[in-house]
């Protein structure tokens, strides 16, 4: 990570905050424009019936090497998976943030996808579709402020800020690897997810909005808001991660994952002292450094990254 605020990207969500700011910081890294970059292996979400086009979306690169893209209307899977050798059999579909109206393709996708794929976990990055923004930088970041902020009314509570065509894609994507699960070598009933803001945001209501015989087999929950929510009975196990000094959702306990485990529902939690927020693979000289770990770990003991064979 580098700048004074980290990787605190427009498509991450990852703003510095603190009460009663209503304006964008002065130091808000500013994006440059840039060309939509190469994604070899993007799927089309819905085949044939994908809606949307690529000519929608604007790319730009934070510090010069992460890319984010505004106004998605195609969705797409991209599969990054793992040596042969190495092979668990789980897959995890990766859900990047980014306020529903962007995208931190690489700091919480690419580059999570890739850190899954080294421990031997099939992962398939969602590039799910957003809610539009102006296309112009500076007037996206404004509306995108605005936006968040209003989206935010109460930290206690749920944010009010949502998008059901992520949700939507969320479904799909755990569909299409299902239906893909001997071409990618996974195991249809270890296929999970992982989100990030709002990514984790969308992960959440994917396990909320599926057929129970549907759901996620486990997703992360990497720092999304901790309120309290209805848990069912049958809910995927959860992994809930996030820095107790997260400036957009404030440390209050961890309402949610409470409710998991008061709904008999396999639930961990880790609160890092440090790391803000939108820390993804972990923030230089903090224990998020060990989050991807962590979340291997976890899987592992939950028995997702041994065959039914050998459990």
């Amino acid at each position: 990570m580098t700048g004074k605020i980290g990787l605190l990207t427009l498509a991450g969500a990852s703003l510095v905050l603190s009460s009663g700011l209503h304006a964008q910081p002065a130091d808000y890294p500013a994006p440059a424009p840039a060309s939509a970059p190469a994604e070899p292996g993007a799927i089309p979400l819905y085949g044939s019936k994908t809606p949307g086009s690529a000519d929608t979306e604007v790319w730009a690169r934070y510090f010069g090497k992460d890319y984010a893209v505004r106004n998605v209307t195609r969705p797409t899977l991209t599969p990054v998976l793992p040596d042969p050798g190495k092979a668990t059999g789980a897959a995890v579909i990766v859900a990047p943030g980014g306020a529903f109206m962007a995208l931190s393709m690489s700091h919480e996708g690419w580059d999570v996808a890739k850190a899954l794929a080294d421990r031997g976990i099939a992962a398939f990055v969602l590039k799910y579709r957003l809610l539009p923004t102006p296309k112009d930088e500076q007037e996206a970041g404004k509306y995108v402020w605005k936006k968040m902020m209003e989206g935010l009314p109460d930290p206690a509570k749920m944010p009010v800020l949502s998008n059901p065509q992520a949700t939507e894609d969320g479904l799909a994507a755990l569909k299409l690897v299902r239906d893909n699960a001997a071409k990618w070598n996974v195991d249809p009933s270890r296929v999970g997810m992982i989100g990030f803001s709002a990514g984790a945001m969308t992960s959440l209501q994917t396990v909320l909005a599926a057929k129970p015989a549907e759901r996620p087999a486990f997703f992360g929950y990497i720092y999304g808001p901790q309120a309290k929510i209805d848990v069912p009975a049958d809910a995927s196990p959860m992994f809930d991660a996030i820095a107790l000094d997260d400036p957009l959702f404030p440390s209050m306990g961890f309402p949610i994952a409470q409710a998991w485990q008061a709904a008999k529902r396999p639930v961990e939690i880790h609160g890092y002292q440090q790391g803000s927020h939108g820390f993804g693979l972990g923030k230089p000289n903090t224990t998020t450094m060990l989050v991807m770990d962590e979340f291997t770990a976890w899987l592992a003991m939950q028995g997702f990254l041994s065959s039914k064979q050998e459990k």
